[in-house]
């Protein structure tokens, strides 16, 4: 089971550093991530991608959907950066 970090600063290796290198802790730690943990990550940003393009098609006959594509947009980063700094915290070195 991953731990689920809403923010870089809540990564116990990453507290005390400035935003900046934080940032750059995180990216250097998604290029050591295995194979099947990018594929995850791609599967899940996959299947909040497509509901968005769904409720795009959807606004010709239901203009309520564009709120729903608008809310989907939205919760994209809220649901994917916490599971994406869960799996590359265990990558951050000191």
């Amino acid at each position: 089971m991953i731990k689920l970090y809403f923010s870089t600063r809540q990564i116990p290796t990453l507290s005390s550093l400035p935003l900046t290198k934080r940032l750059e802790k995180i990216e250097e730690a998604n290029k050591k991530m295995s194979k099947p943990e990018v594929w995850f990550l791609n599967l899940l940003k996959l299947l909040i991608l497509i509901p968005i393009f769904i409720f795009i098609l959807q606004i010709s006959s239901n203009w309520t959907a564009l709120l729903w594509a608008i809310l989907v947009t939205l919760a994209y980063p809220l649901l994917l950066k916490p599971i994406q700094y869960g799996l590359c915290a265990k990558y951050i070195s000191n």
